[in-house]
Formats: structure tokens, C-alpha cells, sequence
């Protein structure tokens, strides 16, 4: 078996042999470590868990919200071939004993930020027969020389999780091959010899794969933080030099609402990936204002397929509003009602490449919806033009249909966020009538957040969009909060629009 097959070896290992004395990683501000400093302390724990008992193949639940932990841990148990299930710090107590129970694990590793929650759910996994704190760990007397490849290629790395809106989240399994393809996404991008990476807490779960992996990878600096909310942002940028970032664009639309940022040197960044949500041409042109010097990129993918599509949008060479083209060595289609490939029309977006899950754990129903041949089809609408050119339209429980035509929130919220009080939009759908169960007409709430020291009026918003918009695309009901509702992804910052909150949050009731 070849270690360079192995992801923990290919993404570290082989730059400890490469470049040893280049800083791979800075942590908090406090602690830096080359490639080789790294590389050795990873063998440590990698020894030190064989030692406790991890084997290869094993299931190895993981609850790590440190993320210097997150990333030692993860890829130490690469190195062994166990199969990390990455479990997410901010799941209630419920879901993560059910979550866990379902992986089947019977070993769980954790450190001392969750331990209340461990202390919780350890009466209720009688399965589980080892429990490891981490710092608990002799890696101190244990070895730093490579332990034996312990897995590769296409054996399982991990279960990463879905987001669970819908239901338990879904163990998505992933390969090292698979989590190798997802790491080359920075050879597709700008970059040079002294480009810095910056992220936060989000790093566990598909986090890791599609944020770390691809750092180390491409032989960058990775600046590791507990919190990458705008504050700390604002803080970390100027003292690291912060080059490259993957977020989403609501963190945007929050650090630009106010002017803290005003004072911030944040000349350095040059590239800002942005994803799982729709980015518009006025949040764009604020952020080219506040960032002349940065390539802003947008991306698509899931957590079954991770970054496939991938475009410039603020020169030209991409579209605003589209995801880019598919990555090197990846591919997308469109297709319609029969499942034969569409261009130019509306269709179910399929991905497709060396990235791609192999399946749901233990839920083959599921897999069987999803993966069709080499195929991931997950409940997306776009388009694709004749050239390649992705357009994410939305997910189709989120489409709205009123007057008769269909039309997606991202169209409204572009609207509302081009007038100059407003810095977020959200919108959604709701049955028109009160006997609405069964019915397909909607109406339209919106909900919007005013920019720092500004204020919004629902008259004469609605009529500023009465001019922009045709009727079917006109909000029926304004509300103006404080905030609207995010997922909390541990990043510090918004994580993504929860649409099924503003509906219980802001709909009037009939």
C-alpha cells in the first residue's frame, strides 16, 4: 500500500519532506509549527491512539471543538486508517447520542470544551466502551516516526454529516481518495509560495476536508481561530496577513453593515471564495469598494460532492450569479423531469468526479435517491450553459410560485439589498389561502435587516421594489428585524439563511 494514497500523508507528509521548515500552521496567535514540526506531532498521536487502541477500520467518533485538536486528531486517525465519525459540537445532546449510536462506534474521542455534553450522553451509548480525553493522551511518551499506513485510496476516511434540517443529519461516507480530489481545489485557484489561509472553529466535519485538507495541501500557511466572526476577523486579517478565505456571503453582508471595519488594514486578502448561498451583484460591489485588491470566486457543491464548481465573478470571467465551471477533473450537468441532459434550461444539477461520496451510512433507500450511476443528483435546480457556466438556482422546496410563474428568493433579495438602508434580505414563500395545505399559490414575506445607523420603512421599501419587480416577484408582507435567522455553524459569523425560521418567525398569521 502506497502512504501517499493515504490522505493524512499526502496532505502533510509529503510537505514535511518537501519544504520541513515552512510554517504550516499558526494557531490563536500563540503557536506556529512547520510542515515537519506538524508532521511529527501528528505521528505522536497517531502513535499514541494506536497505543489506546485505534486500529485500522475502526469507527471512532470524534467530538472536538478545539481546533488545533480537530486538526491533529483528524489526521492522526487518517494516518491509522480509522474512520473518524466528525461529530458536530453544536448538535443538541439528543442528536448526538442518536447520531452516534447510528455510527456504531465504540470508541469517542473528546476534549475538555464539551465534556458537560459528554458527561450527558455517556449513559446512553452502552456501546461505546472507550472514552478518550484527548489531553488525556500520552502522545508526550509516544514516538514521532510514521506509523504503518493504516488505510488509502478507497477505503473510508470519515463520516462527515449532513446539516439534518430535514430529519437526523445523514452520515455521508468519504474515501481518502475522495477527500484527496476535494484538496487540489487551491490548484485551481491563485495562489502563491506565501499564501496565508484563514478559518475558525467550522473546520470540523466536511469543514476539514474541504478547508484544511486543501490548505495543507497546496502548501500554504493555515491560520487556525477559535472564533472567525467579523470581530476577530477584523483582528486576524491585519496580524496574520490573511490571503485566502472560504465563507459564505452572509458573513459579508454582516461585517459590512456596520463600519468597524472601516479601520481594519485588510489589504492583504486576494482571494475570497464564497458559497452555499446565493451572493448578489450588491453585496458584490460592496465588497469590491471595501476590497479592491481580492479575486472573488464563487463556488458549488455539497457535502456529497464538495466544491465541484468553482468561477471568478468580479472580472468578467464568470457570470455574477453563477457558480463557475466545473474543477479540474470534475464534472456537472443538468437534467430534466426524464433524466436526459439539458442545456440552457431549467433542470436537477448532478455532480460528478473523483470528489463524490460513495454513499449514506447504512441507508441505502437514501443512497439509491441520489447516486445515479457516477452521478450525486441532491435536489438543486440550475442551469448550464452551452460553454459550462453553472447557475444554482436553489433547492426546489425553496422556489416560490406566485401569479402562476416560479420564481427563487435570490431574485427578491437581490432586489431589496440594492436599496441603500437594507444590508440582508430574506424571502420565502407561504401558502395564500388559510386552506393553503393544498395549495400552490403564495404569497411572498420578506424580511429585511437595516445597514448600522439606518433605518428601513416597509412603505416605501415595497415601493422602491414595486419599480424593480414584476408583480409575481413582489413582496406581499415586509418585516424589518434586528437579525435574521442563521444556522449556527461555530464560524462566528452567520452561517446559512434558514428559510423555514423566517416562514415561522415572520409570516403573519392568517
Amino acid at each position: 500500500m502506497s502512504p501517499y494514497g493515504n490522505y493524512a500523508y499526502a496532505v502533510l507528509t509529503a510537505n514535511a519532506l518537501r519544504t520541513p521548515d515552512k510554517v504550516a500552521l499558526t494557531y490563536c496567535g500563540e503557536r506556529s509549527f512547520t510542515y515537519d514540526v506538524l508532521n511529527r506531532l501528528v505521528n505522536r498521536r497517531a502513535n499514541a491512539l494506536a497505543a489506546a487502541g485505534v486500529r485500522p477500520g475502526q469507527r471512532v467518533a470524534a467530538l472536538l471543538n478545539e481546533t488545533l485538536k480537530v486538526a491533529e486528531v483528524y489526521l492522526a486517525q487518517a494516518k491509522l486508517g480509522a474512520v473518524t465519525a466528525a461529530l458536530n459540537p453544536y448538535w443538541p445532546v439528543e442528536t448526538l447520542r442518536a447520531v452516534v449510536e447510528h455510527s456504531e462506534a465504540d470508541t469517542f474521542l473528546y476534549d475538555a470544551t464539551v465534556e458537560r455534553v459528554v458527561g450527558q450522553i455517556r449513559p446512553g451509548l452502552p456501546g461505546v466502551t472507550t472514552w478518550i480525553e484527548v489531553a488525556d493522551l500520552s502522545e508526550s511518551e509516544s514516538s514521532d516516526a510514521e506509523p504503518p499506513v493504516g488505510g488509502a485510496g478507497d477505503d473510508p476516511l470519515a463520516l462527515y454529516y449532513t446539516s439534518g434540517t430535514t430529519g437526523l443529519p445523514k452520515a455521508v461516507i468519504h474515501t481518502h481518495a475522495s477527500s484527496l480530489a476535494t484538496a487540489q481545489i487551491w490548484l485551481d485557484v491563485p495562489r502563491s509560495s506565501g499564501s496565508v489561509f484563514g478559518t475558525g472553529a467550522i473546520i470540523w466535519g466536511i469543514g476539514f476536508p474541504a478547508i484544511v485538507g486543501p490548505a495543507l495541501y497546496a502548501g500554504m500557511r493555515l491560520v487556525l481561530e477559535q472564533d472567525w466572526g467579523p470581530a476577530n476577523f477584523l483582528r486576524v486579517v491585519p496580524r496574520e496577513r490573511v490571503s485566502h478565505v472560504s465563507q459564505i456571503p452572509s458573513f459579508y453582508a454582516a461585517l459590512l453593515a456596520s463600519d468597524d471595519h472601516a479601520s481594519a488594514d485588510l489589504s492583504s486578502l486576494r482571494v475570497i471564495m464564497l458559497g452555499g448561498e446565493p451572493l448578489t451583484g450588491s453585496l458584490l460591489g460592496r465588497i469590491k469598494e471595501r476590497l479592491p485588491d481580492a479575486g472573488v470566486y464563487s463556488y458549488y457543491g455539497q457535502t456529497e460532492a464538495p466544491y465541484t464548481c468553482v468561477g471568478r465573478v468580479d472580472d468578467g470571467s464568470t457570470p455574477l450569479g453563477s457558480s463557475g465551471r466545473a474543477r479540474t477533473g470534475c464534472a456537472v450537468r443538468i437534467t430534466g423531469p426524464s433524466g436526459n441532459r439539458v442545456v440552457g434550461q431549467v433542470g436537477e444539477i448532478n455532480l460528478a468526479g473523483p470528489h463524490r461520496m460513495t454513499g449514506y451510512d447504512k441507508l441505502p433507500d437514501k443512497t439509491a435517491e441520489v447516486l445515479r450511476g457516477d452521478w450525486y443528483v441532491g435536489g438543486d435546480l440550475g442551469t448550464l450553459s452551452e460553454d459550462g457556466v453553472l447557475n444554482v438556482l436553489g433547492r426546489r422546496e425553496d422556489s416560490i410560485l406566485k401569479g402562476g410563474q416560479w420564481t427563487q428568493p435570490s431574485v427578491i433579495e437581490e432586489a431589496a439589498t440594492t436599496v441603500e438602508d437594507v444590508a440582508e434580505a430574506g424571502a420565502v414563500g407561504v401558502p395564500a389561502h388559510v386552506e393553503g395545505e393544498n395549495a400552490v399559490e403564495q404569497r411572498i414575506i420578506l424580511a429585511v435587516v437595516p445597514r448600522s445607523g439606518h433605518s428601513v420603512d416597509p412603505a416605501k421599501l415595497a415601493l422602491a421594489l414595486a419599480e424593480s419587480l414584476p408583480e409575481w416577484q413582489r413582496p406581499d408582507h415586509i418585516v424589518v428585524t434586528e437579525e435574521l435567522p442563521h444556522f449556527q455553524d461555530a464560524s462566528g459569523g452567520p452561517g446559512k439563511l434558514l428559510r423555514r425560521e423566517i416562514r415561522d418567525r415572520f409570516a403573519p398569521c392568517p
